[in-house]
């Protein structure tokens, strides 16, 4: 469906791969990419939340996304696995490539795509009923019968999330007595029992304390061995420390991206570093 401005709720046109998407890292070793995007551009009525976002996303890397509020960054992050679908309304033009495969394609199936894309939220939600079934419904519901097999998923996905040794001797209870920084960790583990390709974070950290935001940052660096990760934080710190590299997005365009060190120390775009400075935000 087309309307008059010649937005789409299907793939886009595909743009050349030389468009902005980070730094050239050298032509002898080119970075393998996971996720490309190419002219994005997403409307909500007459809204528009992003417009011609040209990124790419690297294997194994953790791709810090920051900027105020209302930049586009949850837009964003929702437009990869086609979250975004839900929203009545929604307007879509551009093109998403995972592996080189068209996540509008009519052969693309969304639950699928969210399988291989998962998603943890800004407040975490533990589902009624224990820690294990709250993990393990994924699997299960994949079809996972052997109790071996749902066990060692149980306790991989908790020992990534860096959960495990807190509630190994209590799996069977309710999962709503876990803390909140401990919840947030379920729903980290809960998404790593389905074995995706992708973790998009929307804010994992808000309203965490310290504490809790340390162990999660572990996780994640740690995580970034076997997983494709991008980070959408409010908490410019946070990005510093995990982050391989950053990306700036403001009012719906994606102003800069590039390696954290030198997006931090030298920005190219004064925007860039007025917000990272506390001048705006």
């Amino acid at each position: 469906m087309t309307d008059q401005t010649g937005m789409r709720e299907t793939q886009g046109r595909n743009r050349p791969a030389e468009a902005a998407g980070g730094p050239a890292y050298g032509a002898a070793r080119p970075r393998p990419v996971k996720i490309r995007v190419r002219g994005l551009t997403v409307r909500y009525g007459s809204a528009e939340a992003l417009r011609g976002i040209d990124l790419d996303v690297f294997r194994n890397e953790i791709l810090g996304v920051i900027g105020p509020s209302r930049s586009g960054k949850t837009t964003f992050l929702r437009s990869l696995n086609r979250m975004n679908d839900l929203v009545d309304g929604v307007l879509v033009g551009g093109s998403i490539l995972v592996d080189g495969e068209a996540v509008h394609a009519p052969c693309c199936s969304p639950s699928s795509l969210r399988r291989r894309l998962g998603m943890v939220f800004a407040v975490p939600i533990p589902l009624p009923g224990s820690i294990r079934s709250n993990v393990l419904l994924g699997p299960r519901l994949k079809g996972g019968d052997s109790s071996q097999e749902m066990e060692g998923i149980l306790e991989a996905s908790l020992r990534a999330a860096s959960l495990w040794d807190e509630v190994k001797d209590r799996l069977d209870q309710p999962a709503s007595n876990l803390s909140g920084g401990q919840q947030q960790r379920l729903c980290l583990a809960r998404a790593l029992a389905l074995e995706p390709e992708v973790l998009l974070l929307d804010e994992p950290c808000s309203g965490l304390d310290p504490v809790s935001t340390f162990k999660i940052e572990e996780a994640l660096v740690a995580l970034k061995a076997r997983y494709t990760v991008i980070l959408v934080t409010n908490n410019t710190k946070q990005a510093a420390r995990v982050s391989d590299r950053t990306a700036f997005f403001l009012m719906g365009e994606l102003v800069e991206v590039g390696e954290t060190p030198r997006i931090f120390t030298f920005p190219k775009d004064p925007r860039t570093s007025d917000y990272i400075r506390g001048r705006f935000g």
